[in-house]
């Protein structure tokens, strides 16, 4: 038995400790130009010490709504009331967490509440150094010394896991990789010494590995007797991490209880909805967002003609030390017409550097690329540019990559415009018929990006690739940060598209249950090198290398949950 799991033992059961937190009724309700939307309605939910609670549910349900209220952070136009929202804070008195004033939000905000964001290059101070982050809740409640500041920093770092941790001190947000970003963001949230940590969607942008070193800290900070509420859409982090788990639909709790439980014998229609949406070994050739329905047999088209070649590519960088990264390291492999390969590894494995190449927006050091049986990469870009319509992108965030001025309908037109050949007229006919092959409908043609939803913005960047009539699509990541039903929907429709249209695909992800349901062929690739290639059946089922061994274990199985 490991010190955590003695830890624990120690604790009362969870039913047995009085609440840390204690919400009764909650509602929450937003006043918009459009009337007024019930976000959150008639929740309730406790939270013992030590305890940790997973609150899930697909984008818009309320989970994020809920943790903002708990923390005074809803938001100018939200009218929140409830029976009870009481918390025990430090010595046991309680705390009501109603009308309090912004002035006493600011003593509990860090103090008594930490609160852990998804993005923690945005909720990382940009212009300040990790360390004097750190600090500022420790000077503000003065928990320790002045003299001993510098010194709690440096443990605060080595107790969530970031190595070299003196020397981090003085190094800034963009400095650090994101499993190093979202650590540090969780020793700012533990420098108040909260009771209890809110976590909001803490590891949805990063990779198995560094997600599973994130997961042990909050086992760790559990078995210390925080209590954690953690708000999620990946149910297989709930599996991994939460002691019970709580769902929730349009604002509502629909179920809750063990999370051992809920996860393999869900008695909702809406919880079984999202266990049948997540990408397991169980559900491969079924599509997720219609589990009666199957995918169109994974076998490639059987022309036989190699789309893709690329041949002992290498490419290294220039590394602020003066050194050298070798990013790819003498990397082969070929995509066929009408197959997906899918490409898997942790963070800096040089997935996105391999697409990149494979994209010709990067020049290999070594090595060579050909498309269509032609030279690619040796062109110059002048000669390159009226091929490139072969070759299209999805990438995980569209919103970064869209002009935010356009409309709907000027995106999907951009390729269009670049073909040419099309008038006005017919212009708009193929981007009203691509909307409808990406299941948009077309009163979404005169919105702007920020005014769709993530999975509509992802349709749209798929309508746009598909407007140059491509041959080959290089997905990077392109679910990663999708709800659990939207990336089902998002996922059968490359599939779909891939059955009619005869699509190659390139699909990067750090995720293997997405790499197995949608690829025919699978590279693993760590540290720049492909460790392992083969068939999903082949990789899944006999792996040879340790690594794809742990990948592999990562991937959700909730019927033993």
């Amino acid at each position: 038995m490991n010190m955590q799991a003695d830890l624990r033992n120690f604790l009362p059961a969870a039913s047995e400790r009085p609440p840390l937190l204690a919400v009764k009724g909650l509602n929450v309700t937003f006043s918009t130009p459009q009337g007024r939307v019930d976000a959150v309605r008639d929740l309730s939910l406790q939270i013992a010490p030590g305890e940790i609670l997973a609150l899930v549910g697909e984008s818009g349900s309320g989970k994020s709504v809920t943790a903002r209220a708990i923390v005074g952070l809803a938001g100018p136009r939200s009218m929140i009331r409830a029976e009870t929202m009481e918390l025990t804070a430090h010595e046991g008195r309680p705390l009501n967490l109603l009308g309090l004033s912004e002035k006493a939000w600011r003593h509990v905000r860090g103090r008594e509440i930490g609160f852990i964001l998804q993005d923690a290059l945005v909720s990382l101070d940009p212009l300040r150094a990790i360390g004097r982050e750190i600090s500022e809740p420790i000077l503000t409640h003065r928990l320790v010394p002045r003299s001993l500041v510098s010194q709690h920093v440096v443990e605060l770092l080595e107790r969530v896991g970031i190595p070299e941790p003196q020397s981090r001190i003085g190094q800034y947000a963009h400095q650090l990789s994101g499993g190093l970003r979202q650590r540090a963001l969780i020793a700012s949230a533990l420098a108040g010494q909260p009771r209890l940590l809110i976590a909001d969607e803490p590891t949805t942008a990063l990779d198995v590995s560094v997600q599973k070193r994130v997961l042990a800290i909050f086992k760790e900070l559990a078995a210390a007797g925080h209590g954690i509420l953690l708000i999620t859409h990946d149910l297989s982090v709930a599996a991994q991490l939460a002691d019970r788990v709580a769902v929730m639909k349009k604002g509502r709790l629909v179920e809750t209880g063990p999370a051992r439980s809920i996860l393999s014998n869900p008695r909702h229609d809406y919880t079984r909805q999202l266990l049948a949406a997540v990408p397991t070994v169980a559900n491969r050739g079924r599509k997720l967002s219609a589990p009666d329905v199957a995918l169109p047999p994974r076998v490639a088209i059987a022309s036989g003609e190699r789309l893709l070649d690329i041949s002992n590519v290498s490419i290294s960088f220039r590394r602020t030390d003066g050194g050298l990264l070798r990013a790819v390291s003498n990397v082969s492999l070929h995509v066929d017409s009408g197959e997906t390969l899918g490409i898997v590894g942790e963070s800096g494995s040089g997935k996105t550097t391999l697409g990149k190449i494979a994209l010709a927006l990067q020049r290999p050091d070594e090595g060579t690329v050909s498309f269509e049986g032609r030279p690619w990469s040796a062109l110059s870009e002048r000669q390159r540019r009226p091929l490139r319509a072969g070759m299209q992108t999805i990438t995980q965030d569209p919103l970064s990559s869209f002009n935010p001025r356009f409309t709907v309908e000027r995106i999907i037109e951009q390729p269009l415009l670049l073909r040419g050949g099309l008038d006005r007229s017919q212009r708009r006919e193929r981007i009203i018929g691509l909307m409808d092959l990406v299941g948009l409908p077309q009163d979404l043609l005169s919105r702007r990006p920020t005014a769709l939803s993530g999975g509509q913005r992802q349709r749209v960047s798929i309508a746009q690739a598909l407007a140059a009539t491509p041959k080959l699509l290089i997905c990077d990541e392109p679910v990663s940060a999708l709800d659990v039903t939207t990336q089902a929907q998002v996922l059968d429709l490359l599939v779909d598209l891939q059955a009619r249209f005869g699509l190659s695909m390139i699909f990067i992800s750090h995720d293997l249950g997405v790499i197995q349901h949608i690829s025919h062929r699978i590279v693993v690739m760590k540290q720049g090198a492909i460790v392992e290639a083969g068939s999903v059946e082949e990789v899944f089922e006999r792996p040879r290398h340790a690594y794809t061994r742990e990948l592999i274990a990562s991937v959700p199985r909730f019927g033993d949950a």
